[in-house]
């Protein structure tokens, strides 16, 4: 197996049926097309320059209409201009924007992929049965405000870090592991992609791939390497790394799991009762080990 860790065989299971529930999630090369271009290099610590090794965007077509269409999709989008890019400054939380959270989750909560992630849960105890009640420990696992930068106000939280993207200080991107987000950003001039991260020539990806691990640059920080899952519904990354995180109690979880073709391993940081990030790095695809 990848980098000689097994795959946690449970895990595998339940997150394949996701998979197999995830009727949302868009087609490559249907619903959207991805132009991988060249290999990113090596970007010392610190430092915010990449050598360009893709000069056309990574997305080089998606169907919006299809996004706006899928009910799950159109409310994440939503949420994506809620927040402020910047740790150390507090959020400011508006009514309609708490409205957004909610009907966020009740959209994803109607789906068999969160149905699925809750029905698991609540055989292994880490979750209340009552719909109600479930979708209150989503909203703090997702949407409750933390500090993540002590001389501040409650300026972060687990969506704002995993989907919409952070940076610290000014100097480094955090987060922004979600391929929606990456295309209306890379749409609107604010991300540059840079190259795809493989390890050598047996893991190059394919363009039908559904997890890539990316280099970009945002707003002028550069992120050496992101990883992020491709074309997939916001409720599948909900249900996933939902259940990654209530399934253990360690500050960090690293784990690895087969999910379709591809040899994944997971990476949760918890922040109390929230998610501090969630992502997934490729380890191999179609069936190769590394």
């Amino acid at each position: 197996m990848a980098n000689g860790r097994q795959a946690n065989r449970e895990l595998t299971e339940v997150l394949n049926e996701l998979w197999r529930l995830d009727t949302n999630r868009l087609k490559p090369g249907t619903d959207y097309r991805i132009s991988l271009q060249g290999k990113a290099g090596y970007v010392a610590q610190g430092s915010n320059y990449a050598r360009d090794r893709a000069h056309a965007p990574l997305f080089a077509y998606v169907n919006e209409d299809k996004l706006k269409s899928i009910e799950t999709f159109s409310h994440f989008i939503n949420l994506l201009d809620n927040y402020e890019m910047s740790t150390g400054v507090s959020e400011m939380v508006t009514s309609e924007e708490l409205q957004e959270n909610r009907v966020f989750i009740d959209a994803i909560m109607e789906t068999d992929v969160m149905k699925c992630a809750h029905n698991y849960l609540v055989k292994k105890g880490q979750s209340p049965a009552d719909p109600g009640q479930f979708k209150r420990q989503l909203y703090d696992i997702w949407f409750r405000l933390y500090h993540r930068d002590r001389s501040g106000g409650e300026d972060s939280c687990g969506f704002e870090h995993v989907f919409v993207g952070e940076t610290k200080y000014g100097q480094e991107i955090m987060g922004l592991h979600n391929w929606v987000q990456f295309y209306l950003q890379e749409k609107h001039g604010h991300v540059d992609y840079k190259g795809y991260k493989a390890r050598d020539n047996k893991d190059t990806p394919d363009e039908d791939d559904h997890v890539l691990n990316l280099q970009f640059s945002w707003k002028g920080l550069v992120k050496p390497i992101g990883g992020s899952f491709i074309g997939v519904s916001p409720e599948f990354e909900v249900a996933l790394f939902t259940i990654i995180f209530l399934m253990s109690t360690e500050k960090m979880t690293s784990v690895v799991a087969k999910v379709d073709e591809y040899v994944l391993e997971f990476v949760v940081y918890r922040h109390g009762r929230s998610i501090g990030t969630s992502y997934p790095k490729l380890l191999s695809s179609n069936n190769r080990d590394l």
